[in-house]
């Protein structure tokens, strides 16, 4: 009887598949059963082989042997997971094998996983798809049931090989040319250098910020409301102008008016759309200061090991009219703490498919991030994956409520012909916004200002008028979060106002994909072109000269967007993968000139006064999360050394981590707050205070004795009788 395999992209998913299969038989590398053998990728096995393969020019780094533009890219197995490769070979190539199943990730980099094995194997058997949104056993099972031909996903294969060379091509010769022509470890990429550029436009647009001073009146009535002077024309309340702001103050002092208008209004603020990964990242980063990276992390053992989330790497804020037969069991398996009260005030209403959240039309690959039909049992999340999973649950139970509804009224009073406006707001459906009653982000804006009866033609009359001074704010440095909503939409980092370029962006989703963006972000920090102050990002030296090097074009998000619209295209059949990489040797050969006809320099701005010891020149010093290290600024050499570790041991004064300095007995912890203390000093201070630590049987001592004293007759005891609770 010929066997199945079935090619998962992980070991644990791989384990959940085997399970619901019947697989019980372990192998090397696999599990076995009577009809299939699950076996598994780790990430990645196979990538696109290194320059130096492609002739021995390309051992060393010299600028006149580039570009580099081989006829043909080359697969390799990668060296650390070369193990697993040939066990997934060995299954592969059975001879009682007559069907592949692809498992892998349902999206561009899971299909490529696995179809460059299948390549590097040169196998020829016959394919299907598995393609599913969550990894429970319902899932697997009913994916199992509806497999797909994998022709049909032979278009999203040649849009990620296409990505895969492109980016090779790009970057192995741009870095390859930075680096050569400027003897600096420099680096470029088709979205991290206009990444780095929208990073470093909103700190130019910080810094030639004039901030410009305004005035606002308040006006006091004696019947304890209070109004805005706002501008007739414009409704705005600012008054550029002092000596306007000075003569309306005493025009309208002391003086009387009359109400001219009484507006009310009922409006509707429906609820949130679904998450989207970016969207996701974006939240938890604004809420909980995670980073995008943090945050797929998380979400991805939710995915994977927890199963109570569908698949996280989507665009997608939306869900299909398929799945309103299985929303009944996700918000079952929502029936935990904290949320049981609002599950049954949802399963009181009847789901229908007029849900703005359900649209065939807005689900490409992958619907947005809901919960699956699996609860989390009450201890298998930590903290973080709480705070994650909570997010999740309580924008999709949002979704099955009615808007949020108020009524808004205005007030507009004209005293001595001035305008003057006071808005108030009075909740009338509390929809949606009952699932967030907790929540002081989400209920901000919905709080009640109650105005008293007014009507047109009454009198009111001046009592106090106040002038509050002000002026313009600049924009705030990008965080991660707002760098992904800028990365989404990066339409207003364009140097010209190309309507054309702009909807190329809007259509394309921006640069990068929901599942690189992070990625790149976290790139950029370890590559020390950018750095994070508190929350905020700031561009190095390093950047900022590294975008004076790199070619205009190469900085541009409507570039990159273009291309990833190319990469849409191919991935639809509607443009061929070749076309596309010619393209992009040509592009790559561009700035490979660029750069060479260069008449610029570079000069590092972390040079230190200690020589290398194998080459003699100045070492640098940089930055890093995990703390400093010295190393040498010829690329050629490659020296480096750590002269600092940021570790877990906190500062007995500030509470923050130390860091750890120097070697052998000189060791010494150092804190920013300027708390320094030698090795054998921290160790004993350390040693002292675990020798004062008490026993458990001391601790339980002492709080049954608290219980009997502390409560025998205070306050709070009687408080407690009064209540005659029981057990």
């Amino acid at each position: 009887m010929q066997k199945s395999v079935v090619l998962a992209e992980k070991p644990s998913v791989a384990r959940d598949i085997a399970r619901v299969l019947n697989c019980g038989r372990k192998g090397n590398g696999f599990f076995e059963g009577d009809r299939y053998i699950v076996t598994w990728a780790l990430g990645h096995l196979v990538t696109l082989a290194e320059p130096e393969s492609y002739g021995d020019q390309y051992k060393t780094w010299r600028l006149e042997d580039l570009p580099m533009l081989p006829k043909q890219l080359n697969l390799v197995v990668m060296k650390q997971t070369s193990k697993q490769f040939h066990a997934v070979k060995a299954q592969l190539k059975r001879k009682d094998v007559g069907e592949i199943i692809i498992a892998t990730d349902a999206g561009r980099e899971g299909e490529l996983v696995a179809r460059w094995i299948l390549e590097k194997v040169h196998v020829t058997k016959p394919l299907k798809r598995l393609w599913i949104s969550s990894v429970t056993d319902r899932a697997i099972k009913e994916g199992f049931q509806n497999l797909k031909n994998a022709k049909g996903f032979e278009g999203l294969y040649h849009s990620a090989v296409a990505r895969s060379e492109a980016d090779w091509y790009v970057g192995m010769n741009g870095t390859r040319a930075l680096t050569t022509k400027f003897n600096a470890q420099l680096s470029c990429g088709r979205v991290q250098t206009p990444t780095l550029a929208m990073i470093a436009k909103r700190e130019k647009d910080i810094q030639t910020f004039k901030p410009v001073p305004f005035k606002q009146l308040s006006v006091k009535m004696k019947d304890g409301l209070t109004f805005d002077w706002t501008d007739k024309k414009t409704n705005e309340r600012r008054m550029f102008d002092e000596t306007k702001a000075k003569t309306i103050y005493e025009r309208i002092k002391g003086k009387t008016g009359n109400v001219s208008d009484v507006q009310t209004t009922t409006k509707k603020t429906p609820a949130p759309l679904l998450y989207d990964l970016t969207e996701l990242q974006r939240e938890a980063n604004k809420r909980f200061g995670y980073s995008a990276k943090e945050t797929l992390s998380i979400i991805q053992r939710l995915y994977e090991q927890h199963k109570v989330i569908t698949y996280p790497r989507t665009d997608s804020r939306y869900v299909s009219t398929d799945m309103v037969d299985t929303l009944a069991e996700r918000i079952k398996a929502c029936d935990i703490q904290p949320f049981r009260k609002i599950v049954s005030q949802v399963k009181r209403e009847k789901i229908n498919k007029n849900l703005a959240c359900i649209n065939d039309q807005k689900v490409s690959d992958h619907h947005a991030i809901i919960p699956t039909e699996q609860s989390p049992s009450e201890t298998a999340l930590s903290e973080k994956e709480t705070k994650i999973y909570r997010l999740i649950v309580r924008r999709f139970l949002a979704a099955f409520f009615d808007a949020y509804e108020y009524e808004q009224t205005t007030v507009i009073a004209t005293v001595e012909s001035e305008q003057l406006v006071v808005n108030g707001k009075q909740m009338k459906n509390l929809g949606w916004k009952v699932v967030y009653a907790d929540d002081s982000i989400e209920n901000d804006g919905a709080k009640d200002q109650l105005l008293p009866k007014l009507t047109v033609g009454q009198s009111v009359s001046v009592k106090e008028v106040t002038i509050t001074p002000g002026q313009t704010q600049p924009p705030e440095h990008l965080t991660e979060g707002t760098l992904l909503s800028a990365m989404e939409k990066p339409s207003v980092y364009l140097e010209s106002h190309n309507k054309d370029l702009a909807a190329t962006l809007g259509k394309t989703g921006g640069i990068g994909t929901v599942a690189t963006r992070a990625d790149i972000i976290e790139k950029l920090l370890n590559t020390h072109l950018v750095e994070k102050r508190g929350k905020y990002l700031h561009v190095t030296g390093k950047g900022r000269q590294l975008l004076d090097l790199v070619p205009d074009d190469l900085q541009s998000p409507a570039l990159t967007a273009e291309w990833e619209q190319k990469l849409d295209l191919i991935a639809k059949g509607k443009l061929d993968k070749q076309t596309f990489v010619a393209e992009m040797k040509q592009y790559a050969t561009d700035i490979v000139t660029s750069i060479k006809q260069s008449e610029k320099s570079f000069k590092h701005d972390n040079v230190t006064g200690s020589p290398c010891p194998d080459c003699g020149k100045l070492l640098l010093e940089v930055k890093s999360k995990h703390g400093k290290r010295r190393v040498c600024q010829d690329p050629g050499c490659g020296y480096k050394k750590n002269i600092s570790k940021v570790t877990n041991a906190r500062c007995p004064k500030c509470k923050k981590k130390l860091e750890i300095w120097g070697e052998g007995e000189g060791q010494t912890f150092a804190c920013v707050c300027g708390h320094r203390e030698k090795l054998s000093t921290f160790q004993e201070r350390r040693k002292n205070n675990q020798n004062k630590k008490v026993s458990k049987r001391e601790v339980s001592n002492y709080m049954k004795k608290q219980n009997k004293e502390e409560f025998s007759n205070n306050a709070l005891a009687d408080a407690l009788a009064k209540l005659n609770l029981k057990e």
